[in-house]
């Protein structure tokens, strides 16, 4: 159950002492230096963002030069898909992680170990019952929504199929990572992320040209290689949740089925995440379009995909480490009974983020057209326009990583709804609304677009800030209360 407390801030009293059992957390997070407690849980998330990010590249590469272009438009284009919706249904992990880090900070060891339980039946559940009948029906509907080519549709249904119908190990992946970091260990979801990666190149590599008496599958080797790999780790994972040794588990005895208070909880925080997701996926889609629309479209979608959908890539992929960071640490802190020390973690995260997009930022700034050189990028027009771009993104790559640190601190203090209004008035409303404005009234430019982006950004920042040092969030209490068995112990 869900409520938000009366007031301001939460009675230090309602904190239940840390017990024997909660040991296991890193109380460092809660008590210790606030810079080294950001650090400690960001820099595994970056380092797995980044290699997780390669991976993606890596398997156009590999694609491109053994099966051919239409194959990376191909999973370009079921990726663009299944991408939507996998970002909606992993925001209920965002409400995972509000009660884990909450109830961590606490030393309440069997909340934890409930909630990440009903999180994982829901990733089995979500799975199995809904993504893999409705994907396998509906896949070859929405390609046609999106417009693929009867080529590209053929490399891209077996693909998108098979995505849908295996996901259970990228759930339970992604709902793992989220509630171990939320707990304080973010090092092993890293080692479990690249190990995940390396496997799942290695399987790609085999599958996608075919070995020995295997034979190659071409695109839909691609598929096959990520369900494989994400399945095995989820496996491991099932293991080490059953038997104990990492600092979140499988609650013991008591009922083994559906908690509805605490699967209630999980939507009720998580799904304006999810909403947040698929309204920037769908402002990102009009603002494709209105690139499309330019004199220069070709040139100006090339210098968009290299320099917003990769190189700026590096900001964004640190910056998301950091919103993780943030949301744990402030949450922890929280549950505590510390939220000045919240606040400040926050304040810490968005420094170290600003300092970081500072220095790529500078990049950005002074050697443009190397970055698009390393691309292969040489046509003067392309390269113009894309080192235009690009120092319109060194200020950008600012307000983007300030913003997303404060969206980590009102999501894991559990204000998930703030964010959801936020994106959508200034990274939709906003920079689509001054496109149609300027190509409705006169010529729309590319540097009309890259500004428009830039004031989204930096209103996005703007009102991240001010909302999360309104301190509303301190007022948000959750609870799931108590099973059975605590029930007729107290």
């Amino acid at each position: 159950m869900t409520k938000i407390a009366a007031p301001a801030t939460p009675a230090l009293s309602s904190v239940p002492a840390p017990t024997k059992a909660a040991s296991k957390y890193d109380r460092s997070i809660v008590e210790g230096p606030l810079a080294a407690a950001v650090w400690k849980i960001a820099w595994p998330t970056m380092l797995t963002n980044i290699i997780g990010g390669l991976q993606g590249i890596i398997d156009h590469v590999l694609v491109g030069h053994l099966v051919g272009f239409t194959a990376n438009a191909a999973i370009g284009v079921a990726w663009q898909i299944f991408i939507i919706v996998i970002v909606f249904i992993t925001s209920l992990f965002t409400g995972m992680s509000v009660l884990v880090a909450r109830f961590a900070g606490a030393g309440d060891t069997d909340k934890v170990n409930r909630t990440v339980y009903q999180a994982f039946l829901t990733a089995i559940g979500i799975s199995l019952f809904i993504m893999a009948p409705l994907g396998f029906v509906l896949s070859p509907w929405l390609l046609d929504l999106v417009n693929a080519a009867p080529a590209v549709k053929s490399e891209a249904l077996p693909f998108l199929r098979i995505m849908f119908m295996f996901s259970t190990g990228m759930l339970v992946f992604y709902m793992l990572s989220g509630a171990l970091r939320s707990a304080g260990d973010a090092r092993t979801p890293m080692i479990l992320g690249i190990a995940m990666t390396v496997l799942n190149l290695a399987l790609n590599v085999i599958l996608i040209r075919g070995l020995g008496p295997i034979p190659a599958f071409g695109t839909t080797g691609s598929a096959m290689g990520t369900v494989i790999a994400t399945g095995l780790v989820a496996l491991y994972a099932l293991v080490k949740l059953t038997t104990g040794g990492w600092v979140v588990a499988f609650p013991r005895g008591g009922s083994f089925g559906p908690d509805w208070m605490i699967i209630r909880s999980l939507f009720r925080f998580g799904l304006p995440t999810g909403i947040q997701g698929i309204a920037m996926n769908i402002g990102g889609l009009f603002m494709l379009a209105f690139i499309g629309s330019l004199a220069q479209s070709a040139a100006a979608q090339a210098a968009f995909a290299v320099s917003y959908s990769q190189l700026f890539s590096l900001i964004t992929w640190t910056s998301v480490g950091l919103m993780g960071a943030a949301a744990a640490v402030a949450g922890q802190n929280l549950g505590a009974g510390h939220p000045d020390r919240a606040q400040k973690a926050v304040h810490v995260a968005a420094r170290i983020g600003a300092g970081s997009a500072a220095v790529v930022g500078a990049f950005f700034l002074f050697f443009p057209r190397q970055l698009l050189a390393v691309f292969g990028m040489n046509e003067p027009v392309v390269v113009e326009i894309g080192a235009q771009l690009l120092r319109v993104l060194s200020l950008s790559g600012l307000f983007i990583t300030v913003a997303l640190t404060y969206t980590g601190g009102l999501q894991g203090t559990g204000d998930t709804k703030s964010p959801l209004y936020i994106s959508i008035v200034s990274q939709v409303i906003v920079p689509l609304g001054i496109c149609a404005i300027i190509q409705r009234t006169g010529s729309l430019d590319p540097i009309d677009i890259w500004i428009a982006i830039l004031t989204g950004h930096a209103l996005r920042c703007v009102l991240s800030v001010l909302r999360f040092n309104q301190g509303k969030w301190r007022g948000i209490a959750v609870d799931i209360g108590v099973t059975a068995r605590q029930g007729e112990a107290s």
